[in-house]
């Protein structure tokens, strides 16, 4: 079991996704606002080394932003882009 606990996993949070056209993008620059598809009370993606295991629920607390997982990741809706 110590090996296993030793193994780091990168954790990441998906909070939407756009689609731009390359000449768009290449003109941003700093300061750039970037529209997502999502609203705040959608769930997010939960990665773990780039992989879905969960979706979760953005919270505040105090000066810090969290996630809460609310339930397990569906890998094929994961990739068929669903929020």
């Amino acid at each position: 079991m110590s090996q296993i606990e030793a193994v780091d996993v990168e954790l990441s949070v998906v909070l939407g996704r756009s689609v731009l056209p390359m000449s768009q993008l290449l003109k941003m620059g700093r300061g750039a606002v970037i529209p997502l598809n999502a609203s705040e009370s959608d769930e997010v993606w939960i990665l773990a080394n780039n992989h879905p295991v969960a979706r979760g629920q953005i919270e505040i607390r105090d000066d810090r932003i969290a996630i809460t997982v609310t339930r397990p990741a569906d890998v094929y809706d994961f990739m068929a882009g669903s929020a």
